[in-house]
């Protein structure tokens, strides 16, 4: 498969988090600082690129046609 193949099928997957409300379990009786200081410690210590794969992906793939219709018949396998 070439670049100018007309047969060629461009696929982009976008992943990220879905936005909206976020729970954060707050212990009334704990000092709010405290917590946060704890919160920013675990990311610090957290992974990078396990942290970007929960926050937001984005994938390409180059199809030929066949692969086009077994996706478009599977599109997860």
């Amino acid at each position: 498969m070439t670049a100018n193949d007309p047969r060629r099928y461009i696929v982009r997957l976008e992943v990220f988090a879905a936005a909206g409300h976020i729970d954060v379990d707050v212990d009334a009786t704990a000092d709010a600082g405290q917590q946060l200081d704890a919160m920013l410690r675990d990311l610090v210590q957290a992974d990078p690129t396990e942290l970007e794969d929960r926050t937001y992906r984005m994938l390409r793939f180059d199809l030929c046609d066949t692969c086009r219709g077994e996706l478009l018949r599977r599109p997860l396998g």
